[in-house]
């Protein structure tokens, strides 16, 4: 019981970071998603094409790739260095679910009936205003169930910002073990425990949406 106490008194101390890149990342991933989104609907090809080559990219290779090429080959090959381990953590996974929500935003966008368009150019609203009081409002509640999925999918990912050196909840775990290992089964059970805890408030939001995207999204 002791053990356990103790444990768990010293995974607290990687709570702090653990939160601090989560609640970062999601609003920086967010509007990561929603520009590039938009852009990938864009009539501008050349800005289409560029977030298209974004996306792939980081759609296409590890986010452990990504957080030691951010950490490591920028300042080793480049002298490009990024602040520090906090944000450069930040930055690889923003990057990396930004480039994943993108297209959240952007089939959700296309999912809208194409009736509503027609009906408000017959209203003789500009392209602009048509994105901002039929489309967008209808292809956020389209979205929001797989955008609160993805939520909990950042929160996993906060986990491999020990591989860079940052002191969260996994760093403290695995600090623990190297000098207990008889109690490692311990270790990582409650660590599994602490991503849970941390992971129902997000749980719960996306059921939520999902109750809430079911209304108001019209149908041709």
């Amino acid at each position: 019981m002791n053990s356990i106490m103790d444990i768990s008194l010293l995974l607290l101390k990687g709570i702090k970071i653990t939160l601090i890149v989560l609640a970062v990342s999601i609003v920086i991933s967010t509007l990561i998603a929603f520009v590039a989104g938009l852009s990938r609907v864009s009539s501008n090809v050349l800005l289409n094409k560029f977030t298209g080559v974004y996306v792939e990219i980081f759609r296409g290779t590890s986010l452990i790739i990504q957080l030691f090429w951010f950490s490591y080959a920028l300042p080793g090959l480049f002298n490009i260095h990024l602040g520090s381990d906090i944000w450069t953590a930040v930055i690889a996974i923003s990057l990396n679910y930004g480039a994943y929500m993108s297209e959240i935003v952007r089939s959700s966008i296309l999912s809208v009936s194409h009736g509503q368009t027609e009906a408000s150019v017959a209203l003789n609203l500009t392209k602009f205003q048509r994105m901002r009081h039929i489309i967008i409002p209808q292809a956020i509640r389209m979205m929001l169930p797989e955008y609160g999925n993805y939520l909990i999918q950042i929160l996993k990912a906060t986990s491999l910002v020990s591989l860079i050196g940052l002191t969260d909840l996994l760093y403290y775990g695995n600090i623990y073990r190297s000098t207990h290992l008889s109690e490692a089964p311990t270790v990582y059970m409650l660590i599994l425990v602490f991503y849970f805890v941390l992971a129902l408030p997000l749980i719960a939001f996306t059921r939520k949406m999902e109750v809430f995207s079911k209304k108001g999204v019209a149908q041709e």
